[in-house]
């Protein structure tokens, strides 16, 4: 059974993400097969994987720090607010 971290909050913007990148770099220099995960994100920033998917740019970068390829399934639920989106005219 793989072994398991889960870092929690209690806000957004808190620094959980940059924790979980510098854990992700760290235990993949002790020889741990490493990948990151969040269930569900709220961004309009997102990145397009190589299969035309996008997930939020914070599994990206702790993908980068894996050392892993970033792939959709670690960030499944990507979420636009519509307050957020530019208005098309």
């Amino acid at each position: 059974m793989a072994k398991v971290i889960m870092v929690q909050g209690t806000m957004s913007n808190s620094g959980k993400s940059f924790l979980v990148a510098g854990l992700c770099r760290m235990f993949k220099r002790m020889g741990f097969k490493v990948a990151p995960f969040k269930s569900q994100n709220m961004a309009l920033n997102s990145f397009i994987t190589k299969d035309g998917l996008e997930m939020g740019r914070a599994q990206v970068m702790q993908a980068e720090a894996a050392k892993v390829a970033p792939d959709a399934c670690m960030n499944p639920i990507l979420l636009k607010s519509l307050h957020q989106i530019p208005e098309v005219r």
